[in-house]
């Protein structure tokens, strides 16, 4: 299985999504810079990571998503390949438009970092199939801006479509129905805002990260 991370300038989780997928798949992903036009071949999964891409200016994600990359990264998704956008990646796959909906100031106006819990709504996906519906899992958040916003026709068709990936147990920013991951219509691309890079082994305080990865190398390996 070949993978690929995404740097943008800015980007600080970069290499904790290398080490996970690394771990999981047995090979290093493959490092892609946000000027470059193209994808390596053969890749399986395209990551994008957290962080803080062009410093958050303009609008957090805003600009990583013009960048020349994400049009090679919009059209491998349109052929089906898999995209994970974990907090800024988030944030950047809702401004590029591969995810409907925006990714807001939190409601509090704080800087959230903390463990969160979830409910994991779908299992159906390649990125949750190691999760049963319903369950409870862990997993940390450190954001800014993680709050989902949509219009309620969006959120009904999220809801609708099983759409809705992970969600807030509590409340943690604010999010819209407590939305704290979805998946595009296609079900490929996968956008969430917490960590599950963060939380793949004992010396992280739990492992329910892993097995998103895990997942994916069954599904895509």
């Amino acid at each position: 299985m070949k993978t690929a991370v995404i740097v943008f300038p800015g980007s600080n989780c970069d290499r904790d999504l290398a080490v996970a997928l690394r771990d999981a798949t047995g090979e290093a992903p493959a490092m892609v810079w946000h000027r470059d036009t193209a994808l390596p071949d053969g890749i399986d999964l395209i990551a994008v990571p957290g962080g803080f891409s062009y410093g958050d200016y303009l609008r957090a994600g805003a600009m990583a998503a013009r960048s020349p990359i994400m049009r090679a990264v919009a059209d491998a998704a349109g052929r089906g390949v898999a995209v994970l956008g974990v907090c800024n990646g988030f944030q950047v796959l809702t401004e590029a438009g591969l995810l409907p909906g925006a990714l807001m100031r939190n409601a509090g106006l704080n800087f959230v970092c903390r463990d969160a819990r979830l409910s994991v709504e779908n299992s159906r996906s390649a990125f949750t199939s190691r999760f049963s519906a319903g369950e409870a899992i862990t997993l940390p958040v450190a954001h800014h801006d993680g709050n989902y916003t949509a219009d309620a026709e969006t959120l009904d068709r999220l809801e609708g479509e099983g759409r809705v990936a992970f969600r807030y147990a509590d409340d943690v920013n604010g999010s819209a129905r407590a939305i704290a991951g979805i998946v595009n219509e296609a079900g490929n691309v996968l956008g969430m805002m917490p960590h599950p890079e963060r939380m793949v082994e004992a010396a992280h305080g739990g492992s329910d990260g892993r097995r998103l990865f895990d997942g994916l190398v069954e599904a895509l390996g």
